[in-house]
């Protein structure tokens, strides 16, 4: 079976899109944070160093979008609280994040 290799610069390619999609460096970080199980918003912003708490939000809200991120209601009255956790689809991203790790270490 031969590689198949994406034209990874044409708009529509659908590797170009999830990189797009992965580009952001909080995206990653954030599913590094999430990796170790569900976090509440204030937990994640403590382990992920240099966040606004807008900013973290807002990724969020675009990574449930995406269906990388599942957003769980657990108290409903005032104050609200909400766990975040990654799909089944965030988490196949964890092999590929393991080999840029590895990559890094290496070549660092």
């Amino acid at each position: 079976m031969a590689l198949v290799i994406p034209d990874v610069l044409e708009e529509g390619c659908t590797t170009r899109q999830a990189l797009e999609r992965l580009a952001s460096k909080w995206r990653v970080l954030v599913i590094y944070a999430l990796l170790a199980g569900p976090q509440r918003h204030a937990e994640l912003r403590r382990r992920v160093a240099g966040i606004t708490q807008k900013v973290l939000t807002e990724t969020l809200r675009e990574m449930e979008r995406d269906g990388l991120v599942q957003r769980r209601v657990l108290k409903e009255k005032p104050p609200q609280h909400v766990e975040y956790a990654l799909t089944a689809l965030g988490k196949t991203l964890q092999e590929p994040l393991a080999a840029i790790c590895s990559w890094a270490t290496e070549n660092g």
